[in-house]
């Protein structure tokens, strides 16, 4: 099989193209011939050794594929060579087979394609789990989406709308609030590139305190953090959740006499953990997920593919934040 692998800790450049034996799958394991492998923020992370979780090396990044599987190991019943899958697996996407664990894999629709179900369960599912356990999302709430036209953006936006939210989306760029409102948001706005000054900061502020009314935001959406969350934060409502996903822009530190003040809850959202801890409640999310995708009401917007030699590039995309929607790999 190829694969990308990380040799050593550093940046996308340090990716090694190579050529290695196939794996054969264990008890209780399936091997999957990966067709498509999602980019994501942990792939600019992991490689760096700046995640939670750090493989020994040498290791493939990519935890989102979708592929076919094209071998079994002993005592798995469920499922047969040939199957088309999608899931979420850590690490090890960006080779042409993995083996895995069948329980972190879902079927594949037949009218779906392979880029399309490599790019859905890690950010929806994340998404979904943020906006209803975390957030507490109901119908005429309103929502405020930070760095709204990534992967987890653009499916805030989307999961927003379908759970009756009104959706306000915060960007970088005027292609990235096309992006959002085509993605359903009711009104975007266009902030700068951080770092912010005092007075930056709080003509931000002033903007989404603007777009969130006199109530304030009943839910915010943080995948960006840095100098972006604490001008976020001042225009959060009474009891307003502030949902805390990730730090591309860096970790910010809060203000709390904010919360005090608006009596607000700031709240982390780590699927995996969640994923791992109530496994029965997020298998109920992906079931509404399927439900969702199969009405058109959510779709992972795929922007761009690169070949699997060409898979730090895409990495090295992520990292400069300049993706929108979803990046795909091409593996096999």
């Amino acid at each position: 099989m190829r694969a990308l692998l990380s040799t050593a800790s550093g940046g996308p450049d340090t990716l090694e193209l190579t050529e290695l034996p196939d794996p054969q799958p264990a008890k209780g394991q399936v091997r999957v011939a990966v067709k498509a492998c999602a980019i994501n923020y942990p792939d600019v992370l992991i490689i760096e050794d700046k995640y939670q979780f750090k493989p020994p090396r040498p290791f493939a990044p990519g935890g989102e594929i979708a592929g076919v599987i094209d071998a079994l190991g002993e005592g798995v019943g469920d499922w047969q060579v040939g199957d088309r899958v999608m899931g979420v697996i850590g690490h090890g996407g960006l080779a042409t087979s993995i083996v895995t664990e069948p329980q972190r894999l879902y079927r594949l629709p037949a009218e779906r394609d392979f880029a399309e179900g490599a790019a859905l369960i890690l950010t929806y599912a994340t998404t979904i789990h943020a906006l209803l356990d975390r957030g507490r999302l109901q119908a005429g709430q309103s929502l405020l989406v930070l760095g709204a036209a990534g992967g987890v953006g653009l499916a805030a936006i989307e999961l927003g709308k379908a759970y009756g939210a009104r959706v306000v989306a915060a960007v970088s760029s005027e292609e990235k609030a096309a992006a959002a409102t085509a993605a359903g948001a009711d009104e975007t706005i266009v902030y700068g590139r951080a770092p912010f000054d005092k007075e930056a900061s709080k003509a931000l502020a002033e903007r989404f305190k603007a777009a969130g009314g006199r109530g304030g935001f009943d839910v915010i959406y943080d995948p960006v953090g840095g100098d972006y969350a604490e001008p976020a934060l001042r225009a959060i409502g009474w009891e307003g959740r502030y949902l805390v996903v990730g730090f591309p822009a860096g970790i910010p530190k809060l203000p709390l006499n904010l919360t005090l003040l608006k009596s607000c809850d700031v709240c982390g959202v780590f699927w995996g953990a969640f994923a791992a801890r109530d496994p029965q409640a997020n298998a109920a999310h992906v079931a509404r997920l399927f439900e969702l995708w199969r009405d058109g009401k959510i779709a992972p917007k795929v922007t761009e593919t690169f070949p699997l030699e060409r898979g730090g590039d895409a990495i090295a995309k992520m990292a400069a934040r300049g993706a929108i929607g979803k990046l795909v790999v091409a593996v096999g």
